[in-house]
């Protein structure tokens, strides 16, 4: 996990000297509010707006290498850029422009992982957010740690205002079905 985290803090200066709004995601942030787990990447959303993604793409593709063909074409498709960094870990970068993602951003804060290294993460209440949006298995499992190792330091109201319009776009109300248990079991 060191060399991972500190990967991330030369990532983080990348991004800073720029002066580009970003907060780390997934598995970094997890191990700062939930359950710490095994894992090989780092995922961050980094705010490009609209129209302006190739701003960011190009200047990031000039110092990482891709892990996909045709990066930024990719990237702008799918909103997502994939990246390696020196070290060998993935870094997939969402390329951040809804108004929830500028929220989350901007609600981000720096959390020290290791002496004189801190990287800057989204909040518990928005990790909870992204992986109950994702709903995929360990995203459901991470929930829990997080609910679990915040008893009671939740604002289950921001959760809900933040989660209920994504839930209703993706169509899958039993999202909210689950997360709302999970309040009424660890909540204040």
């Amino acid at each position: 996990m060191n060399e991972l985290v500190h990967a991330g803090a030369r990532l983080q200066e990348f991004l800073l000297a720029r002066q580009w709004k970003f907060c780390f995601i997934g598995g970094i942030a997890l191990a700062r509010w939930g359950a710490l787990r095994v894992t090989d990447d780092l995922d961050l959303s980094l705010l490009t707006g609209f129209g302006r993604e190739q701003d960011f793409v190009e200047p990031l593709l000039a110092r990482y290498a891709a892990r996909t063909p045709n990066a930024s074409e990719f990237a702008v498709r799918s909103r997502v850029l994939l990246l390696q960094s020196d070290e060998g870990f993935g870094v997939d970068i969402a390329l951040a422009a809804l108004p929830v993602e500028e929220r989350i951003i901007a609600r981000a804060s720096p959390f020290p992982y290791l002496p004189g290294v801190e990287l800057i993460t989204c909040s518990a209440e928005d990790l909870v957010v992204l992986k109950a949006f994702a709903n995929r298995p360990q995203d459901v499992i991470d929930v829990q740690s997080v609910v679990a190792r915040q008893q009671g330091r939740l604002d289950w109201n921001l959760i809900d205002d933040e989660l209920t319009p994504l839930v209703e776009l993706k169509e899958e109300p039993e999202i909210l079905e689950w997360v709302r248990k999970l309040r009424q079991q660890w909540g204040p």
